[in-house]
């Protein structure tokens, strides 16, 4: 490793698991001081004790809890610097016509208003250093509408849009905002995948590398670069790391009943 990161401090939401793990652990390999936000306490600890950083167990969905989290980072450590937004609940895999407001609800509080609060809580501290690194997890499943996962799909879209927003509102700060579109077995994905077994092996062979990628191999090095001084002039991007997945899309059609 080549310290890209020293000095720095990181909060990664879901770091407990799936990508959230493989960031925070690339990023403490880089030097960062990191903060493991996690609903998962048991996951989430053991991250944080394994890398040496520090936990703090947040619902994404509760803004009194995101506001604490970003609050536990500047008592840890004096410092917000860089902020990854990957945490994600549960999605029911159903049609539209069968989606609930509680559906919706937990998508939008956990996926887009849950990220909102943390960026509006490590603003002010990353203005006022002059610099900060904003990472936003979006999806595919968005991009390319896959079936059956609305409430997810329109979360992720809503972080991109913020993304963009937020990139153009906060350029002269310092401060540089960006979305990774991973294509990863996440937490998320295996528990899809155990649901719907023979999408599994379609996902990969329809893959233009022929696999799903690797949380902590293909997806955490593209954080490490967007959270270090090389993205200084990088903001406002969807970069998508999905092995060409993104090019012509993949299927994503789970057997969903009437």
């Amino acid at each position: 490793m080549t310290g890209q990161l020293e000095g720095r401090v990181a909060i990664v939401t879901g770091g407990g698991d799936g990508i959230g793990a493989g960031v925070a652990r690339a990023f403490a390999a880089e030097g960062a001081k990191v903060v493991v936000a996690e609903l998962d306490a048991t996951k989430g600890q053991a991250v944080a004790d394994e890398i040496g950083g520090s936990f703090v167990r947040t619902d994404v969905g509760r803004r009194d809890q995101v506001e604490a989290m970003v609050a536990h980072a500047l008592d840890e450590h004096g410092s917000v610097d860089v902020l990854v937004n990957n945490a994600w609940g549960r999605a029911t895999v159903s049609r539209v016509e069968h989606k609930t407001d509680e559906n919706i609800d937990h998508g939008l509080d956990v996926g887009f208003r849950g990220p909102l609060w943390a960026m509006q809580a490590a603003f002010p501290h990353m203005k006022a250093a002059g610099w900060g690194r904003v990472i936003n997890m979006v999806s595919l499943n968005g991009i390319n509408a896959h079936m059956g996962t609305l409430e997810y799909n329109a979360a992720k879209e809503a972080l991109r849009a913020l993304t963009r927003t937020a990139a153009r509102e906060w350029a002269p700060t310092g401060i540089v905002v960006n979305a990774i579109a991973p294509g990863a077995k996440s937490a998320a994905y295996h528990r899809v995948m155990a649901e719907n077994p023979a999408l599994a092996a379609a996902v990969d062979g329809q893959n233009p590398m022929g696999r799903v990628g690797d949380p902590l191999a293909d997806i955490a090095p593209v954080a490490v670069f967007l959270a270090s001084e090389g993205a200084r002039y990088v903001t406002g991007n969807t970069i998508f790391a999905d092995g060409g997945g993104h090019i012509n899309g993949v299927a994503w059609a789970p057997e969903l009943p009437d």
